[in-house]
């Protein structure tokens, strides 16, 4: 049975509103906001970024910036918590469902690391 069927269909998925959404989701788990990057106690946890905007990524040791269409949200969250160089993992968010399981992984991810990881 698809969306046609029963007369209606989700939201489109609109990442300006998502990127609010998953800030106010990070807050809310008590990480700062700190130029685009989400910390606790200074160490760097999340980053956040539609697809819309430039953003050249030095963690990843290139000199390219993304440019695409921003109907997607790009999402990364460190495998663990470093002062140094923290490792990330990337995602693209392009659902309404995507930005519920990231959120939910950081929750979890942040529940999991004790504060000696810090």
């Amino acid at each position: 049975m698809s969306a046609e069927d029963i007369g209606f269909a989700p939201p489109p998925f609109n990442a300006a509103t998502a990127l609010q959404r998953v800030q106010r989701e990070l807050r809310t788990l008590g990480l700062t906001e700190r130029a685009g990057t989400f910390e606790r106690r200074g160490v760097a946890i999340a980053r956040l970024a539609t697809d819309g905007t430039d953003r050249t990524d030095v963690t990843d040791r290139t000199d390219r910036t993304d440019r695409t269409d921003g109907t997607t949200l790009k999402a990364s969250l460190v495998k663990k918590p470093s002062r140094n160089s923290p490792e990330w993992q990337h995602r693209n968010l392009a659902s309404h469902a995507d930005v519920s399981q990231f959120c939910a992984l950081v929750k979890k991810q942040l529940a999991a690391w004790s504060d000696s990881d810090d």
